[in-house]
């Protein structure tokens, strides 16, 4: 295990300790598109958000953030801090893929991913997409409640799915409004 530590470490690129998280005050929030303008932000807020060497790297962002099939918003505080974001993806199939969301970890529990969701799904309503899936660690049941909350479900399970072995969820959600 000493060795997946120093791994994962190195991964991230610091020994410090664990982040701790202290609620940050109250605010009002604007949601914005995203773009490849702020990057390095966008990059930091991402590793914080997925300390487990799930972050995208630099490189994948500038992909994901240029693509035309690509749908991006964040979320800002009045002084423009990212502190939220959202990348859909429309596949080949046509279905949405939520291909990665994040809040920082002292704006949580706000309503933020709701928000985010919500925009994705109705931009996606817009340009005909019926069908929207995301994938999730089964050990975050966090998120796994907020998505069922919404309407997702979990259709299958993911073995391996993750870089540190974990398993995932594949969960969908029909976007055809139900009579």
């Amino acid at each position: 295990m000493a060795v997946l530590k120093k791994i994962r470490e190195i991964w991230r690129g610091d020994d410090e300790e664990p982040e701790v998280i202290v609620p940050a005050p109250l605010t009002t929030y604007t949601l914005a598109p995203l773009t490849v303008r702020p990057l390095d932000e966008v990059c930091r807020l991402n590793r914080r958000c997925f300390p487990l060497g799930d972050s995208y790297t630099r490189h994948t962002f500038n992909f994901l953030l240029s693509e035309p099939n690509g749908l991006a918003m964040c979320i800002l505080t009045p002084n423009e801090k990212i502190v939220a974001f959202i990348v859909t993806m429309v596949n080949e199939d046509g279905a949405g893929h939520i291909t990665t969301l994040g809040v920082a970890p002292e704006h949580r529990r706000r309503g933020l991913a709701q928000r985010l969701l919500a925009r994705a799904e109705e931009s996606l309503k817009k340009r005909n997409i019926n069908l929207i899936r995301l994938e999730v660690r089964v050990n975050n049941v966090e998120a796994q409640k907020l998505y069922k909350d919404l309407g997702y479900a979990a259709v299958q399970r993911l073995s391996h799915y993750y870089v540190n072995g974990d398993d995932g969820f594949l969960m969908v959600k029909s976007l055809i409004p139900t009579a």
